[in-house]
């Protein structure tokens, strides 16, 4: 399993006040998670996105990714308090066993504006294109030999990359992918985070997560860091299990993803396409 944690804000925050200094903070938990179900050290390494300059402007974002324990690098302090952002995406890194350990696996993944993260993990991975059949979508072969490495969470964003590449709408695409490698793995975790520094579509499936609204900003992390707002512990929400999530900076909806029967029943091969993305309602805060 992982830790993750996405920001929206309109005042641009340090990495270091977001993510390694507040008590409980995404760093902490690479050590001491207080929420995690599965998995108790998140060391197999850790990365950090963030999008430079005005977000309106298109700018792709930025990345530093180690294979090593976030403790360990001597070099995050001064990065960290060098650098600000309206939008970022961290992640620290438990590994499914049997992938690879190199930084090229290591979240947050990237495409064009795009950045992915997955906290979860993947029984039989190495045979789950197959298994999805017609479910996998427009995958080619190609596409798996240029994917991020030998990891399930780098083969859950070929997978969703190539939808949102060829025009499916992002929360469809989200929330189908779940839908389906849940019917074919029902044992799977599939805490997604993906951002393009406008919005942050999430899901909850299999471990924690939470957000927190306040003016101005919007964290959406795998559990709380009350250290981040103003109003400490009390501005923090679980989100339900199952759920699909859309924020943005004015607001935070959510809707219940589809039990994974409803994706299709008997051989995988069989399986009927998951339909259409529920329509999300407002969870705890007006957009």
């Amino acid at each position: 399993m992982c830790r993750h944690l996405a920001y929206l804000g309109i005042a641009p925050i340090s990495l270091a006040e977001l993510l390694t200094a507040p008590p409980g903070s995404l760093y902490e938990q690479s050590w001491a998670p207080r929420k995690q179900q599965h998995g108790t050290v998140n060391a197999d390494g850790f990365g950090i996105g963030w999008y430079p300059g005005d977000p309106y402007e298109g700018a792709e974002p930025a990345r530093y990714r180690r294979a090593l324990p976030i403790w360990n690098d001597r070099n995050l302090p001064e990065l960290t308090a060098a650098i600000a952002s309206t939008a970022v995406l961290a992640a620290v890194r438990s590994a499914t066993p049997g992938t690879s350990p190199d930084e090229a696996v290591t979240a947050p993944y990237r495409s064009g504006r795009w950045l992915f993260s997955h906290n979860g993990a993947i029984d039989a991975w190495e045979r789950l294109p197959d298994d999805l059949g017609p479910a996998a979508g427009p995958l080619r072969t190609a596409d798996l030999l240029a994917g991020a490495g030998r990891c399930d969470s780098a083969l859950l964003w070929t997978l969703l990359e190539r939808r949102l590449a060829a025009g499916r709408p992002p929360v469809d695409a989200v929330a189908a992918l779940v839908r389906a490698v849940a019917a074919v793995r029902p044992a799977a975790r599939l805490n997604l985070l993906l951002t393009d520094g406008d919005t942050v579509i999430a899901t909850r499936h299999g471990d924690s997560l939470w957000y927190a609204q306040t003016p101005g900003r919007v964290l959406v992390a795998s559990e709380p860091t009350p250290g981040l707002t103003s109003g400490g512990a009390a501005d923090w929400r679980e989100i339900p299990e199952g759920s699909l999530v859309l924020a943005t900076r004015a607001g935070v909806r959510s809707a219940p993803l589809r039990p994974a029967s409803d994706a299709g029943r008997g051989h995988p091969r069989t399986a009927r396409r998951p339909g259409p993305a529920p329509i999300l309602t407002v969870e705890g805060t007006n957009p």
